[in-house]
């Protein structure tokens, strides 16, 4: 009986042993708007979904999650992360830089980008077309797969917000469509960054847009604008489920990938 335990506690070690070898580290640097950021919650830094992103996906089996940076500024567009604006894309850069000389370790982009730009006035080259969408997100790309050839970028869809949102959608539902309308060009460009960069660009969530669009009332924040109460951050519950969303999203595309 001696002999038995002492066997299985040597497989057992050497079960470990190998788990732990076989564990690949990862670095994520977060790209977004207020919802990125964590505007409206108490301590975002603790409550951002990219924190509870990261946290999820530091529980999960074979990952080692080295570290992140969340690039979220409210209000931003689109057009603010462009390279030739020379405001928000240097940060990034700066924050990938901390990530990329960490030996074997994947960078990872995860972007959600679009609340801002789908609006009718106020944002930083709003109303950005569909069209004028995907160049911008490509641009922003190209030029960090220029600088971080190995890099892999999570595209997800933007979320729901109500089509009364304060600069956003009063008239016709308007900004709310456009933000809609942005999911198809995400498609256009993981589909075009296929066979030129395989295993790199990938589409990350798509379900959480459904998911606040019903459990708005007790997932977001409701907030007073021109057109009475509207909807569009989420609050401490809601940025909890969207990190969860964002993380399941990433750890599906590296477990899927073999990244």
């Amino acid at each position: 009986m001696m002999k038995k335990n002492i066997v299985l506690l040597v497989c057992l070690i050497f079960s470990l042993a190998c788990a732990a070898q076989h564990k690949k580290s990862y670095a994520i640097v977060y790209i977004g708007n207020s919802i990125t950021q964590g505007v409206l919650i108490d301590k975002p830094e603790e409550n951002a979904p990219p924190v509870k992103a990261s946290h999820y996906l530091s529980r999960q089996p074979g990952i080692e999650l080295r570290g992140f940076s969340n690039q979220g500024v409210s209000g931003m567009t689109t057009v603010d992360y462009l390279p030739a604006q020379q405001t928000l894309f240097p940060k990034v850069v700066e924050a990938a830089k901390a990530f990329s000389n960490k030996e074997e370790s994947v960078l990872i982009f995860s972007i959600m980008l679009g609340t801002n730009d789908s609006a009718i006035k106020g944002p930083n080259g709003s109303p950005v077309s569909p069209v004028q969408y995907f160049t911008n997100m490509k641009v922003i790309i190209d030029e960090l797969l220029a600088i971080y050839p190995n890099a892999v970028f999570v595209l997800h869809r933007p979320v729901w917000y109500s089509p009364n949102t304060y600069n956003g959608a009063m008239y016709l539902r308007e900004g709310l469509e456009r933000l809609i309308s942005y999911s198809n060009e995400l498609d256009r460009l993981i589909t075009g960054y296929a066979q030129k960069y395989p295993k790199q660009v990938f589409q990350g969530d798509t379900d959480a847009f459904d998911y606040f669009k019903a459990n708005y009332s007790t997932e977001l924040i409701p907030e007073e604008g021109n057109a009475g109460t509207f909807y569009l951050h989420p609050n401490l519950s809601g940025a909890a489920k969207l990190g969860e969303f964002w993380g399941k999203a990433i750890y599906k595309i590296i477990t899927d990938n073999q990244l």
